[in-house]
């Protein structure tokens, strides 16, 4: 049986953090890859190594904070908040993400030529 799930193309991590954030408010880091792969419905891989490295990243480019809390099972972790910076880069990802998409579904469906 062969996995159907896809790694997350590169590039696109970041914006699918800014959104879950923006969209269910502060969240760990394994709430935010475990949200992004259900919306997904499991099609995407969210590696623990990779999702933290984007954490940091977006954390030094001040897109989101991050403040330590309880999680729901009673353990200390960091909970990360998109910050209002971090909902312009988001705007700005976003509108590109549609330039980009559209542009490639374009050359993957050509019109018929009359």
């Amino acid at each position: 049986m062969t996995d159907t799930r896809s790694p997350i193309l590169q590039g696109t991590l970041d914006l699918m953090v800014l959104k879950t954030l923006e969209q269910l408010g502060p969240l760990h880091g394994y709430g935010i890859a475990r949200r992004i792969e259900q919306v997904g419905q499991d099609a995407l891989v969210v590696n623990q190594g990779t999702i933290y490295l984007c954490l940091v990243r977006l954390v030094q480019k001040k897109w989101i904070t991050a403040k330590w809390g309880t999680s729901d099972n009673n353990r200390k972790a960091k909970f990360y908040s998109v910050t209002k910076a971090g909902k312009k880069q988001l705007q700005a990802e976003t509108e590109n993400w549609e330039r980009i998409s559209g542009v490639i579904g374009r050359v993957l469906q050509p019109a018929e030529r009359s």
